[in-house]
């Protein structure tokens, strides 16, 4: 039994080493690629990455036409800034970061200065009542769940504080680990796993609140 556990364990963790260095390979090669500009390459990581880059900016912003203005602004930034990604992390981190920059320069206009303030403030006026996201593509984390529960969830996830709110996206719907959330977030890693854990225990009530009241409805 221990053998045969051992065994398993080797080859996972040689799957898991031949993953890594694959996605290495390919994130050096689309920082190649952008540094040469090269042809159709923008247009081909827009379609890999349109659908996860959208549903990141809804759930940060909370509001569909700000989301859809900051989308197209993370790709003119890929555009005229390619040359700053080098390929050592991921292209979704850099991709996300990008993102986050942008969400951050627009609250700023609105007189706050960062997330870490949106997240003081403890709401926002401008959230919305509902939450669709019916043209983004599901997740791995979607593909698992109901329809009716990804609305209770996304639901929940908008009346959880910003900060809370990115993590658990970043983490369960993009799946990156927490080194990569802490990247993107430019937080310690401590700091991530403890926001992260914050999240899970504020939605949690909201959830089985939800649940409650559907079963005494039934």
């Amino acid at each position: 039994m221990i053998a045969a556990a051992a065994i398993r364990s080797i080859f996972t963790a040689g799957s898991a080493t031949i993953a890594d260095e694959q996605a290495r390979q390919e994130s050096l090669a689309i920082a190649d690629g952008l540094k040469r500009q090269e042809a159709g390459l923008l247009d081909q990581l827009i379609v890999r990455y349109q659908h996860r880059l959208l549903r990141y900016l809804l759930f940060l912003t909370g509001n569909r036409e700000m989301a859809e203005d900051l989308f197209q602004e993370v790709w003119m930034r890929v555009l005229t800034r390619g040359t700053q990604f080098n390929g050592k992390a991921r292209f979704e981190t850099w991709l996300f970061t990008i993102a986050r920059n942008l969400v951050i320069d627009q609250r700023r206009k609105r007189t706050m200065s960062s997330l870490d303030e949106m997240f003081e403030s403890g709401g926002d006026d401008d959230r919305p009542m509902t939450f669709e996201v019916a043209d983004i593509q599901p997740s791995p984390f979607d593909r698992v769940a109901s329809g009716e529960d990804r609305e209770q969830i996304a639901a929940a996830m908008l009346q959880l504080d910003t900060l809370y709110r990115e993590v658990l996206v970043l983490r369960f719907h993009e799946e990156l680990s927490l080194e990569e959330i802490a990247k993107v977030t430019r937080a310690p890693l401590s700091t991530v796993k403890s926001r992260l854990y914050r999240g899970l225990a504020a939605i949690r009530p909201r959830l089985q609140a939800t649940q409650l009241t559907r079963q005494e409805a039934v």
